[in-house]
């Protein structure tokens, strides 16, 4: 029989600069009419994000990105080649700060194969290069890089790692996820894209995935697309940086998805909501999980992992999922859980998962 794959452990990372409010004030000034303004204020005070954090360098008066002498304190936004560069330096810096945090709780020896998952840059040699070289990694090392696929990418990086293990009960996989999804900030009036910005903030974690029966052991991976929704979210590459769609409709679909039962059980990997007593739920924003929890009617704590993600770092993309598991990790032991993310497609993608025994 395959071996069991675990993730023994994760440690995460965030940028010391808290831009969410910078970022709100931002935002409103570019909305030219009133109405505009007063959903956005509307929305922004019931996001339930409290924090947003950056990689972004603050300013020389000392404030945010957007701030005077700021990244973005210019009349003509930064290209996307400026950006990519600061991409290739601070994404690897920022990994390094995760698996840090990983160390501190299991040894890395021995690492086999290295899967990194990120969305929001490109650079060549790539980031799990760059990354094992400053490990000192053997060259021996396989790696993998998984690109541009969103927030669910943490499922597929993980499913990977679970692939390899059953196949080589002795591989020692490390597993990233690193998003900066603040170098794309794009100056628009329109409301529904500023909005979409309001969520996003910067985040790195990694993981540990073997065979040892420690942590969460990772149970069946499932996936499943709704049907003509491809549009609703969306990374445009443009001159300007990644532009992120994520349409107003998308808590609806889910909703509307996530009560017709087939879809359901295809997004839960079969299993009966009143079974799991471990929900990680990617924290893509608050009408999402708020989707989600009375779609499925979840009790009121259910999602209380994702939702605490939320509000201290927003959507990190890919490294939000990974964030929420670690705080399930840290918590009493679950005997059924399901990790469940959403991202472009529209798709809904997961895993089961158990606390080792």
């Amino acid at each position: 029989m395959p071996s069991t794959a675990h993730i023994t452990a994760i440690g995460t990372a965030v940028p010391d600069h808290d831009i969410h409010h910078a970022f709100i004030d931002w935002a409103r000034a570019r909305l030219p009419e009133s109405r505009s303004a007063k959903i956005f204020d509307r929305m922004a005070g019931r996001a339930g994000i409290g924090h947003r954090w950056s990689v972004l360098p603050i300013g020389d008066d000392g404030g945010s990105p957007v701030d005077a002498g700021g990244f973005y304190a210019r009349n003509l936004l930064p290209g996307t080649a400026e950006r990519m560069q600061l991409y290739a330096r601070f994404a690897p810096a920022l990994s390094l700060a995760a698996i840090d945090a990983l160390r501190a709780q299991v040894p890395l020896d021995g690492i086999t194969h290295l899967v990194v998952a990120s969305c929001t840059g490109f650079v060549a040699p790539g980031i799990d290069q760059i990354v094992a070289a400053r490990l000192g990694l053997d060259p021996s090392v396989e790696r993998l890089l998984v690109g541009f696929m969103g927030c669910y990418a943490a499922v597929a990086a993980l499913r990977s790692a679970r692939h390899i293990v059953r196949s080589d009960p002795d591989a020692r996989v490390l597993v990233i996820c690193v998003e900066l999804s603040t170098l794309h900030l794009q100056d628009t009036p329109a409301l529904e894209p500023l909005l979409a910005m309001l969520q996003f903030g910067d985040g790195a974690a990694a993981a540990l995935v073997t065979a040892e029966p420690h942590g969460l052991a990772l149970g069946q991976p499932f996936a499943t697309t709704l049907p003509d929704s491809a549009e609703l979210i969306r990374w445009d590459i443009t001159d300007s940086g990644f532009a992120m769609h994520l349409s107003g409709e998308v808590p609806a679909r889910i909703a509307a998805g996530l009560s017709d039962p087939t879809f359901a059980a295809a997004a839960t990997g079969g299993r009966a909501p009143s079974d799991i007593d471990g929900w990680a739920v990617h924290a893509g924003g608050r009408s999402i999980l708020d989707a989600v929890e009375t779609s499925l009617a979840l009790p009121a704590d259910a999602l209380a992992a994702s939702r605490g993600v939320l509000a201290d770092n927003g959507n990190m993309s890919s490294a939000t999922l990974m964030f929420v598991l670690a705080r399930l990790l840290a918590g009493p032991p679950i005997r059924e859980g399901v990790a469940l993310a959403f991202g472009p497609g529209l798709a809904a993608e997961g895993f089961g998962f158990r606390s080792a025994a």
